[in-house]
């Protein structure tokens, strides 16, 4: 026989469908940052080169390089346009005058991305910068001179991917006062020419007028 249900037993499974649907979804993996590498490396000397003013040990800069891929579901385009990769640098330099560390944020655009696995993009904070911040004392090693490091990657203003260094509890940044104008792409740098078939293309920045 034919039975009529009620309004409760139709809109209940309906709800539970819904809302398996909306938090069951598989985010857009298209886009994804593999790991974050956060290391002090030295002034590079470049090998042959006999005009050498420092004299003394080179200084260290703070790298960043991230990991990243590009897997898209469908085959074609095969190269994206242009990535912009959002860097956001909090140091542990908690003080009176940076009573939350100080949040240094800079970005790099790479162009021409195929759709491959293990890609790298990179940014570079001077020894000069970290002299600054940490009032002439930098700390030996990233442990003790970074809170944490954040990264998004956004296409054409849309956020395709973000993840951190350290924390797993979603998006802090925006939480924090951001200083900008020192973080240096690596084209910016001495590391310039080296490994160069190893990072994406960057885009110039554009100049000033």
């Amino acid at each position: 026989m034919f039975s009529l249900k009620s309004p409760f037993q139709i809109i209940v499974p309906a709800l539970f469908a819904i809302t398996v649907c909306a938090f069951g979804q598989a985010p857009n993996t298209d886009y994804q940052i593999l790991k974050i590498e956060p290391q002090f490396l030295e002034s590079p000397a470049y090998g042959g080169a006999r005009y050498d003013k420092r004299g003394a040990r080179a200084k260290e800069w703070l790298e960043v390089e991230v990991t990243f891929q590009w897997q898209p579901r469908l085959r074609d385009p095969k190269y994206t346009d242009e990535l912009t990769f959002n860097y956001y640098i909090l140091l542990k330099n908690k003080s009176p005058l940076y009573p939350q560390g100080t949040l240094l944020v800079g970005s790099v655009t790479h162009t021409s991305i195929p759709q491959e696995r293990d890609m790298h993009s990179v940014v570079y904070i001077s020894p000069r910068t970290l002299e600054r911040f940490f009032d002439g004392r930098v700390p030996g090693n990233v442990e003790q001179a970074l809170v944490d490091v954040g990264v998004t990657v956004t296409k054409q203003g849309q956020e395709v991917a973000a993840t951190s260094w350290k924390s797993r509890s979603g998006s802090w940044w925006p939480q924090f006062q951001q200083t900008p104008g020192f973080v240096l792409n690596k084209n910016e740098t001495p590391f310039a020419p080296l490994a160069w078939d190893y990072y994406e293309a960057i885009k110039p920045r554009a100049s000033a007028q």
